[in-house]
């Protein structure tokens, strides 16, 4: 019976050859998408579960509030040095713990080679328990035990050694600092959350020229340090934070304004290991991560448009209804039963799905690089290796074929044999209601992907074309090197003698960085400086800065090396001024303020300007002149013009001044770009799925308006005798097949403003959705349909009416 099933089958799919064809070329794409999105939500969903250990390791955080206020104002997934040992120590519970510190750009030299080497990390010697990795050479539990010992992937092994033995090899950090090479491990997964290349043991840290004993145990300041806890297997992670306020209180013993308990302003929070990936949304982060909202959006998707292609299966089945109702009514004569028949159209429908599935497993596998490519995702194993594909594969053909299938198969089973014979059979209009009610639901989902495409892309504009309040042209970013403390004026006047290079200002972070830095803020109040509730972050600037940016000085001064107090002195931006109670910018000159232990004047106010993205709101920050030089990076702003001669000449200049350091640059403009690269794949993959689910929703529309009109053949003919013209014809079959498209659009408008607008609630600064695009949404969809629809209405509407009433 099963092989009489499949001949059949087989022998309906030649016979009905367009029907045919869009059933399978629509589940074939939609099995195509779906596949390739689902090895993206896999792989995204795989990060750090490869750990045997995940369930057990967690993170610990750190927020700070307003103590005034109760307001949240940093979250970090980095702690103070002091916590991790005095956590273990207080709490028996923690089995191990495990630190590590980002040393960012660093120049590590062996012999006359020397590299800047990106993913450096300080770590102890129980990072391995934490992060597990194959080993190459050395061993593991010892090899960063030792101070000044290093590790290295096999990657930079090669790059400094070769083909010699890295083991026991010194490289240089630094001018005095060697290292000796204790270890060479495999790459940590792709889907991990952190990627070191190049970890450098912990211990090192106590030497008073790197960091010091005495800071590591009592620096509450620098929350820099990544700590990891082990916990028993089982245990409730919550018992544990409920006491880590008693244990602020206990142990931090300076803090934003001393009135408070610690436990006031901050607070320790821990992070399953396997959620940091997807649902942390910190201030700070090892690498870039991805966003559970992500997941949600491309699962839709791909819903959307598996069910889009399984409504073209349903609406075209049904349509040819009318041409297989005297076969099912031959096949009830002869003693057919009623599930037999509809065991005979799910069968052809499972087996039009399984058709499609193989096909669609190929051209997954050819576009996967793309899809990567698109998503910024790198692919760790080959399609279809996962095992969620392969069950996705073998079951999702049984589920839509059955799902597409079930109704189709009631509906022709369930024909009367002798009407059909008689030939008094007719498509009744509840099954023109309910084909009606799923080619709307089909453009009600293709509208709402245009719309939302179109607002991603708005957003995206806005961002790209919205005034920053500085000027961010022709800025290139250098990184500082200490080596340059005393020779910075000589190195700055080196860089100025090219007439192309109009500026240079040093700062601790550029525009495009996080505003993570803050100590408390002091106004006068009556006669004494005393504490505001705001919260005020600061970036270290020397005299240079603001001009270097274009940063407007709207009342006062800025700062300049003809004054020596200007090392005591302070820079407030507009958002400053007002939440400090300033009445306006010219009153906040020549006040007096404090900020954490420093104590001067109010010498300038500057203009708002975007320092972070668009994300964040602009917040009130303080510039101040470092007395250690406090800094992180070169601006140099250029002109733009002999752009090949002006770089060659920084990087004379750099190599003149810092021989032993490589030199890098980047571009500002690039960092721009980084910031919104996720919403910029975000919009690609937007439209390019709104125009497949487009697509496939028009392949439909274009085989049931086909079959429509083939119906319609005769009426069409009578009506052009009787004088009917092209343009009332084509109006007749359009209009209803429009109609349904107007009403798809009043369905999908309020769902695409919803979740829109909670997509826009992610950006301290966004637009409003205009209402424009709602309605060239529904003039896309209306052009899409009407050109389907009118190609074969034309088609029909100019044909021979002679023909057309021969035919019987």
């Amino acid at each position: 019976m099963l092989r009489n099933y499949i001949k059949i089958a087989f022998r309906n799919l030649t016979k009905y050859r367009f029907i045919s064809f869009i059933n399978l070329f629509g589940l074939t794409v939609g099995f195509t998408c779906c596949l390739l999105i689902l090895t993206y939500i896999i792989n995204e969903l795989s990060y750090d579960k490869s750990n045997e250990n995940a369930d057990r390791i967690y993170r610990v955080t750190r927020n700070f509030y307003n103590p005034e206020t109760g307001t949240l104002s940093l979250k970090l997934g980095s702690v103070a040095p002091p916590f991790a040992p005095l956590l273990q120590n207080d709490f028996k519970q923690i089995e191990k713990t495990t630190r590590l510190l980002q040393n960012g750009t660093t120049p590590l030299k062996y012999e006359d080679k020397i590299f800047n080497e990106e993913d450096v990390y300080w770590a102890d010697e129980h990072v391995f328990d934490f992060f597990k990795t194959d080993m190459v050479e050395g061993n593991p539990a010892k090899a960063l035990s030792d101070p000044f010992s290093v590790m290295l992937t096999e990657e930079v092994a090669k790059k400094y050694f070769g083909d010699e033995e890295p083991l026991n090899k010194i490289i240089r950090l630094g001018q005095n600092t060697n290292l000796k090479v204790t270890g060479i491990f495999k790459p940590f997964p792709v889907n991990s959350h952190l990627h070191p290349k190049v970890m450098i043991s912990f211990a090192s840290l106590n030497d008073t020229s790197l960091y010091g004993a005495e800071r590591l145990r009592t620096n509450w300041g620098n929350n820099s340090f990544f700590t990891y806890l082990m916990l028993p297997r089982g245990y409730d992670a919550g018992q544990l934070e409920s006491q880590f306020p008693a244990f602020l209180n206990r142990h931090v013993t300076s803090g934003s304004a001393t009135k408070y308990t610690p436990s006031q302003w901050t607070s320790l929070g821990l992070q399953k290991l396997t959620d940091i990936h997807l649902y942390s949304q910190m201030d700070d982060e090892l690498e870039e991560n991805g966003d559970i909202k992500r997941i949600y959006i491309f699962s839709a998707i791909a819903l959307f448009i598996l069910l889009i292609a399984c409504i073209n299966y349903m609406n075209l089945s049904t349509a040819r209804s009318a041409l297989r109702a005297r076969e099912i009514g031959i096949r009830k004569v002869v003693g057919a039963q009623r599930k037999e028949i509809i065991a005979q159209f799910l069968s052809e429908s499972v087996m039009i799905s399984w058709i499609a599935m193989l096909l669609a497993c190929v051209f997954a596998w050819l576009l996967m690089p793309e899809m990567n490519k698109l998503s910024g995702q790198p692919e760790y194993r080959s399609f279809p290796m996962q095992w969620q594909v392969i069950v996705t594969i073998l079951v999702i053909p049984f589920i839509v074929g059955i799902l597409s299938g079930i109704y189709p198969a009631l509906f022709m089973s369930s024909f009367k044999p002798v009407k059909v014979l008689k030939g008094l059979f007719k498509t009744g209009r509840s099954t023109i209601s309910f084909r009606q009610v799923l080619v709307t639901v089909q453009f009600a989902i293709s509208i709402i992907l245009i719309i939302n495409t179109a607002v991603v892309f708005k957003q995206m504009d806005y961002m790209q074309d919205k005034a920053l309040g500085f000027d961010k042209e022709h800025i290139i970013n250098l990184p500082y090197i200490n080596a340059l403390n005393d020779k910075y004026d000589a190195f700055r006047n080196e860089l100025l003698t090219n007439s192309n290079v109009k500026n240079a200002g040093r700062s601790s972070r550029i525009p495009t960085g996080r505003l993570l830095d803050a100590m408390g803020a002091r106004v006068m109040m009556g006669d004494s400086l005393a504490p505001v509730s705001a919260d005020v972050k600061y970036v270290t600037a020397d005299a240079d800065f603001t001009s270097t940016y274009g940063v407007k000085i709207i009342a006062g001064r800025g700062f300049s090396g003809n004054f020596s107090a200007d090392t005591s002195a302070f820079l407030i931006n507009e958002a400053a001024a007002n939440i400090l109670g300033f009445k306006s910018a010219d009153d906040a000159i020549g006040k007096d303020f404090g900020y954490g232990r420093r104590k001067g004047k109010l010498i300038g106010v500057f203009n708002d300007f975007h320092f972070e993205s668009l994300h964040q709101r602009i917040v009130p920050l303080v510039l101040l002149v470092p007395r250690n030089y406090n800094y992180g990076n070169i601006s140099v702003k250029i002109s733009g013009a002999n752009l090949k001669e002006t770089l060659a000449h920084i990087e004379n200049t750099w190599k003149k001044f810092l021989p032993e350091t490589p030199y890098q640059f980047a571009f500002l403009d690039d960092n721009f770009d980084r910031l919104y690269k996720s919403e910029q794949r975000q919009a690609s993959i937007f439209s390019i799925f709104a125009g497949i689910a487009i697509f496939i929703a028009c392949l439909g529309l274009f085989g049931l308006s086909a079959f429509a009109i083939t119906q319609r053949v005769k009426e069409i003919g009578v009506r052009k005798v009787l004088g009917a013209s092209v343009t009332s014809i084509v109006t007749l079959l359009s209009k209803d097949f429009l109609r349904l498209v107007f009403i798809a659009a009043v369905i999908a408008f309020p769902v695409a403003w919803y979740f829109m607008n909670g997509w826009l609630e992610d950006f301290a600064y966004r637009i409003s959705i205009p209402w424009w695009i709602f309605l060239l949404s529904g003039v896309i969809a209306t052009a899409v349909a009407l050109g389907t629809i009118c190609f074969q209405a034309v088609k029909a509407a100019v044909a021979n009416p002679v023909k057309s009433l021969r035919t019987e």
